[in-house]
């Protein structure tokens, strides 16, 4: 199998790779999650102290969400906002999730990844240089290339703990 970071055919070049990223991305979030009962979804590791994977697929979520609505130059509907978010609770840590199935939280993130696409094919090149602002107070500012970088890079890191929080979960299966 090739593996190429190739844009769509409907986008500028550079916007179509970093857009390739996010997509890659998503793809290998729905492989590393597949087969997952709702019991490994909602579990949260050892002793109980980590995010469980549905926490972090909504986060992934609503920070890409966030981005498309930066990129799109709006801000992120009240509607929406309640609908996915909040992205920190009041204990500055992320929502509890609980009992939402496997395939209506990627469902839920596949709607996101098709609202990144259509944003993109809006974008130019040149675009990508404009400058957004970000954050819980929207305190920090990025370009718009850099926000499309985080998002595939923001969803990397949160595999990385997901695919933890699976082998934790399958060793204390196998130790019962």
């Amino acid at each position: 199998m090739l593996y190429d970071l190739k844009g769509e055919a409907n986008m500028s070049p550079i916007v179509g790779m970093l857009y390739s990223a996010v997509k890659e991305n998503s793809e290998r979030l729905k492989f590393i999650t597949s087969g997952m009962s709702q019991e490994e979804v909602d579990s949260k590791g050892p002793n109980h102290h980590s995010n469980s994977k549905a926490q972090l697929i909504k986060h992934i979520l609503y920070v890409d969400l966030n981005w498309v609505y930066r990129i799109k130059g709006q801000p992120l509907p009240q509607l929406i906002k309640e609908q996915y978010g909040p992205m920190i609770d009041e204990h500055n840590r992320l929502p509890m999730v609980q009992g939402i199935p496997l395939n209506t939280l990627i469902s839920n993130y596949e709607d996101v990844l098709n609202m990144l696409k259509e944003a993109c094919t809006q974008l130019s090149d040149a675009d990508l240089d404009k400058v957004v602002t970000f954050g819980h107070a929207n305190e920090k500012q990025a370009t718009i290339r850099w926000g499309l970088w985080h998002m595939a890079d923001h969803s990397r890191y949160h595999q990385a703990q997901i695919n933890q929080l699976r082998k934790w979960y399958s060793e204390k299966a196998l130790s019962k």
